[in-house]
């Protein structure tokens, strides 16, 4: 469909003999595929990701728009584990007690108030009080 084509990017016909397409109603001029972010050239060698309209590598579309982690506010890796109260997620190393900094691990009882945890002696629940 060359000619036919306008690029998404630059708005202009695309008469070039190739074009890239990123998802089925998109498609670029080879030069004017470029994370909005960064300016870092996509192509077939980089990942893209589509966010109202707009291109993103991957480690910029990961830095503005994935879960990060409550308590560092990092992004987190395909690979990391993750531990989760109520809507927030943590990494393993970052879910540790406000208080007293100790390490929460699963069936550990703790509190949640606001975006702190505390372990079960730092909040004072009862021995039998809920988790």
């Amino acid at each position: 469909r060359p000619g036919l084509a306008l690029c998404a990017g630059c708005g202009g016909r695309i008469q070039d003999p190739f074009l890239l397409r990123v998802s089925p109603d998109l498609e670029w001029h080879v030069a004017c595929l470029k994370c909005a972010e960064c300016g870092q050239p996509l192509d077939e060698t980089c990942t893209c990701f589509l966010r109202d309209g707009k291109a993103y590598c991957k480690r910029d579309y990961s830095r503005l728009f994935g879960i990060k982690c409550a308590q560092c506010r990092a992004a987190f890796s395909s690979s990391d584990l993750v531990m989760r109260a109520r809507d927030h997620v943590y990494h393993l190393e970052c879910f540790r007690c406000a208080a007293c900094g100790r390490q929460l691990l699963p069936g550990d009882q703790f509190c949640l108030r606001e975006r702190d945890l505390l372990c079960r002696a730092d909040h004072g629940l009862p021995l039998d009080g809920p988790a």
